[in-house]
């Protein structure tokens, strides 16, 4: 080959190198195809009769000290699988402080809850209805009225043969179930796929703000859009409440305030917004970005005051909509006893 032939191509890879260096892309590389199917611990294999064990206990209240309150009382798959309320109610009716999160396509995260103070969705299972404030059943109490319904006992044995009912039985089949709530395929994926026309131009328009001048990838990362991390983003109170959020669990000043990432997938279903229900709607959530956050203390450095204008926040308004799928259909069973 002659030098001549070998050098063209040379200087246009260095070319490219000099550009690539000089303009980085925060999410080079970031795949967001969604994984095809959830990570499942090796002592929980997920099979039919433990999520069908798990879908029956989600939906029912006997696991409440009331017998009214349910999982599926606060994480309803009508509502993209949390209440539409800015914070849950709880127990007694009580106003919890925070907003309930969508357990949709929790099986990724590292951490659960807004406080992330659950390692695993087996240990989250068990957490609500032992909370006094939420579904205010003990754990041994729980295990004696499942006993106490006939129903379940042969559930427990197809589901975990020769473990009975007990407390881990019970956390391992809410998590079996709840790792099949997973998001369908969007606009945004058939795009992604190469369907040129799944989505209009304002969010592929809002996909690169979203990528580059908004840089809302710091957080929000990969096929679940979220880097399962803790942030303090400037949100503002709701009704003088100052939540510590993950210093509660991690007394580090950087944790002072901040909360979980959550995913933005099917965002468009879980109005209202952030750890407090605060904002209403994705646009409201957008302009609070846009202004840098609404509160400033102990704010986490990668949230800057952005000044988008009111067509670049529709069209990443637009980009999040597409995040949304078909939702997941569940039947809801019919309770033993």
């Amino acid at each position: 080959m002659a030098l001549s032939t070998r050098i063209v191509p040379l200087v246009a890879a260095l070319a490219l190198a000099t550009c690539a260096a000089a303009a980085p892309s925060r999410d080079a590389g970031e795949s967001y195809v969604r994984p095809a199917a959830p990570p499942v611990p090796a002592d929980n294999a997920m099979t039919p009769a433990r999520i069908e064990l798990g879908r029956t206990l989600f939906f029912d209240p006997r696991l409440s000290g009331s017998a009214w309150i349910s999982c599926a009382t606060c994480h309803n798959p009508a509502l993209g699988w949390s209440d539409g309320l800015p914070t849950a109610i709880g127990n007694g009716m009580k106003t919890l402080s925070r907003h309930t999160p969508s357990i949709l396509n929790a099986a990724w995260y590292k951490r659960q809850m807004w406080d992330g103070r659950f390692a695993s969705l087996e240990e989250q299972a068990l957490g609500p209805i032992g909370s006094a404030d939420e579904m205010n059943l003990g754990l041994d109490e729980m295990v004696r009225r499942l006993k106490d319904i006939p129903g379940y006992a042969p559930l427990f044995e197809r589901a975990y043969p020769g473990e009975g009912i007990a407390a881990r039985t019970v956390a391992r089949a809410i998590a079996s179930f709840e790792r099949t709530v997973v998001s369908g395929e969007s606009p945004f994926d058939r795009w992604q796929q190469g369907d040129a026309r799944a989505v209009g131009d304002d969010a592929k328009r809002g996909f690169e703000i979203f990528r580059g001048k908004a840089d809302c990838v710091a957080c929000h990362q990969g096929a679940n859009f979220t880097d399962d991390g803790f942030h303090n983003v400037g949100v503002r109170q709701r009704d003088g409440v100052d939540d510590p959020g993950r210093f509660a669990k991690v007394p580090v000043k950087a944790m002072k305030g901040a909360h979980k990432t959550p995913s933005l997938r099917d965002v468009a279903m879980t109005a209202p917004y952030m750890h407090n229900g605060a904002y209403r709607s994705l646009r409201e959530v957008v302009e609070m970005y846009s202004r840098g956050g609404d509160v400033h203390d102990n704010l986490d450095p990668n949230i800057r005051k952005l000044d988008l204008t009111a067509a670049e926040i529709d069209d990443v308004v637009a980009f999040l909509q597409s995040l949304s799928g078909a939702p997941v259909q569940v039947a809801i069973p019919q309770l033993p006893n």
